[in-house]
């Protein structure tokens, strides 16, 4: 690790988590609110009534300002892997450009093609082939999502490839083992639902405003019955989803589970601390222990959310990095010398292969895939082991402010769904102005969705096989900071761009349709029905 800039590295990972913090601001809502709008469209198709009609063009209007930042935002964080983390791109050789390339191909072109005549086509198609650009356009930014969770799975939990010794990167064996992997398809279901009930929130959060202000109260209320039963669905998958990803990372990423819990001594019975505040941190023991400056637990929860059995032992954040042999986990120091024997292996054998002395480099080829699993670890040889801990703080208030968040829309959409059957949704003022105000908790709980995902597992770039000291550029940090400080100023003016046009765009409300046109239309399409 001799001659790491770390300044370098830190700034890297600054600029990558700012614009990736950036762009899911705009991401969930373009997942969620393309099927909410093919939803409405379809609704419109099978009735007739130009309500529907009038309802589905005013959320498309507010989907293509969403849509149209998001995108500049994603160009940005994929060049990002060339600019600044080309080591890293050239360590996963085409598996990780092999997602990517098929999420332009196939996902972002079926996207694309049909947007237009989803914007533009109104009128000039006929209504069922508008009606299926809508569902495409829907599938298609969900598909982008998947290829694009695929290749961050793969990061989280490395298979289906194979190391190439002699060009230095991992090479795919089995694309379907990628593909199908646990951890990509947790992942992608359960980001993709999290977006689903966004914007649900987001379309309940303007109409309860139209509500408020006693206007086009047909359009806000229908808007909210879409956008609820939508919504509570999609929160009652969210929570199947969720504990399933828990149940995956305590398999696959003990370390990053044990965080999330603040957990530093593995116990059986393991309880799940519901609330909970870290204090102070405890000096000179490795790795640093937070204690709980108050904490209300449920007994034998965690272990059962892990490992599906009351009873197990769920391993702390000591018995990862100190090992412990009565549970068969081996502690980082070995992982380490492993790692080292791994690289160093692989560097001997380069030698004699290329010194022509074919059984010496047979030799060191074999003891280098029998450490392979560790070569991550071989970077941190000599070092402080906390590096190879992630931030407990960081980590424990974003899962828990995700799940406390997460019960929260449940119960909102509950209860919005009750009053609008019953409806009385208009009377209910504190309903309505709770649906409001959660709007932003919804970014903040999808924005701590990804905190955990990330934060959790570092100092991996690719889990236990590249750390993120050995995947940065070796370009100069000053470039790194001065782009850093440009793509805030950027990123925060479209972010106000998107705001100000946004609510521009509610402001004005739904396109008005006099009162004689709209019954000549409902008249017109009873005669052809």
């Amino acid at each position: 690790m001799q001659g790491i800039d770390f300044t370098l590295v830190d700034w890297s990972r600054a600029q990558f988590a700012l614009t990736a913090m950036y762009h899911w601001i705009f991401v969930p809502l373009t997942l969620g609110i393309t099927f909410i709008i093919a939803i409405m469209e379809s609704i419109y198709v099978k009735t007739g009534n130009p309500e529907w009609k009038r309802i589905t063009k005013f959320w498309t209007n507010v989907f293509a300002i969403n849509f149209a930042i998001g995108v500049a935002t994603g160009i940005i964080l994929e060049f990002e892997f060339g600019t600044n983390w080309s080591n890293y791109s050239w360590f996963v050789g085409d598996i990780f450009g092999a997602p990517l390339a098929i999420e332009g191909i196939m996902a972002f072109f079926l996207e694309s093609t049909f947007i237009a005549v989803m914007f533009f086509g109104w009128d000039k198609v006929s209504k069922r082939f508008h009606l299926l650009s809508t569902w495409l356009v829907a599938i298609g930014s969900n598909l982008s999502a998947l290829w694009i969770l695929v290749a961050n799975g793969w990061m989280q939990f490395p298979t289906g490839m194979q190391f190439n010794p002699d060009t230095v990167r991992n090479e795919m064996s089995d694309f379907w083992a990628i593909l199908f992997s646990p951890v990509a398809v947790n992942k992608f279901v359960h980001t993709v639902t999290s977006g689903y009930v966004l914007a649900s929130i987001f379309v309940i959060g303007i109409s309860a405003w139209y509500l408020l202000k006693k206007r086009d109260v047909l359009f806000a209320k229908r808007s909210i019955m879409v956008a609820a039963t939508f919504g509570l669905l999609s929160s009652g998958y969210l929570i199947i989803t969720g504990d399933e990803s828990a149940r995956s990372m305590a398999k696959y990423q003990p370390m990053k589970f044990a965080a999330m819990e603040g957990l530093y001594d593995g116990v059986q019975n393991a309880p799940l601390v519901a609330v909970g505040f870290l204090g102070q941190t405890k000096k000179g023991g490795t790795p640093d222990e937070i204690d709980f400056a108050f904490k209300l637990e449920i007994p034998d929860m965690l272990s059962y959310m892990a490992f599906l059995d009351a009873n197990a032992f769920v391993p702390g954040i000591k018995d990862l990095v100190n090992g412990n042999k009565k549970h068969g986990i081996i502690s980082y120091h070995e992982k380490i010398r492993l790692g080292r024997m791994a690289i160093e292996s692989l560097a001997a054998y380069k030698k004699a292969k290329d010194a022509g002395k074919i059984e010496e480099a047979k030799l060191f080829l074999k003891s280098f895939r029998e450490n392979f699993k560790y070569f991550g670890y071989g970077y941190y040889y000599g070092k402080n082991l906390n590096t190879l801990v992630p931030n407990v703080r960081f980590s424990f208030y974003s899962f828990h402010i995700m799940v406390i968040l997460g019960g929260h829309f449940a119960l909102l959409f509950l209860l919005v769904l009750y009053f609008t059957f019953n409806d009385k949704i208009e009377k209910m003022k504190w309903l309505l102005w709770s649906a409001l105000l959660t709007m932003p908790l919804a970014y903040v709980a999808s924005e701590a969705g990804w905190v955990i995902a990330e934060v959790g597992r570092q100092p991996w770039v690719i889990q236990d096989l590249m750390p993120n000291i050995a995947a940065v550029s070796q370009i100069d940090a000053s470039s790194v900071q001065t782009t850093f400080f440009l793509f805030l100023f950027v990123f925060t003016a479209l972010l106000i761009a998107e705001v100000k046009i946004m609510l521009t765009q509610i402001k004005k409300g739904p396109s008005p349709i006099i009162e004689n046109q709209l019954q000549n239309q409902i008249k017109e399409e009873n005669k052809n029905v």
